[in-house]
């Protein structure tokens, strides 16, 4: 049997090296995809970020975004990502559909070991953001790994979610 690669445990769910060249060079890849969208924005460049998407219905990407890998995203219909968004997609991120993101939210699925000597080795680990229908996520929230947030919730700008949202919830951090 042979051992899987890096990007397979990350994909997986498992522990993996963050500063393995495989995923260096996604993530590289992700964000020449990135920066040729940004730089011109238009419908035809969107389809450099849109390529990397595992999925998506109509959406509406401002310039500034940026992702890991691309491939760990799902975006439902109409969709709203307003400037400067990153998300780090070492987990799957599910958006439903008619969400709100505004500008400079971050979508972190990426953690890292409290030991110290394991960060400095590269290892991560990642947990998965799901985000359900209807939600307006206020400019400059910050969303951690493994949280998921309910039907028609509202996140409050500048929250950072440290825990799961109910649905219909307003969080305020």
């Amino acid at each position: 049997m042979t051992e899987r690669t890096e990007f397979e445990k990350m994909v997986l769910g498992e522990s993996f090296n963050g500063i393995d060249l495989d995923l260096r060079l996604r993530r590289e890849a992700a964000r020449l995809a990135c920066a040729k969208f940004n730089a011109h924005p238009s419908k035809g460049n969107l389809r450099h970020v849109t390529r990397l998407l595992a999925e998506f219905g109509s959406v509406v990407i401002e310039p500034g975004f940026q992702c890991d890998y691309g491939s760990q995203i799902h975006l439902g219909e109409r969709v709203f990502i307003n400037f400067q968004c990153i998300f780090l997609d070492s987990a799957k991120i599910h958006i439903g559909d008619d969400v709100l993101i505004g500008p400079g939210v971050h979508l972190y699925t990426v953690d890292h070991p409290r030991d110290a000597e394991q960060r400095a080795s590269g290892e991560c680990f990642a947990r998965p953001i799901t985000i359900g229908n209807k939600v307006w996520i206020g400019g400059g929230a910050k969303i951690l790994p493994g949280i998921k947030i309910g039907h028609n919730a509202i996140i409050a700008a500048n929250a950072v979610v440290t825990r799961n949202v109910a649905d219909n919830e307003r969080y305020f951090g």
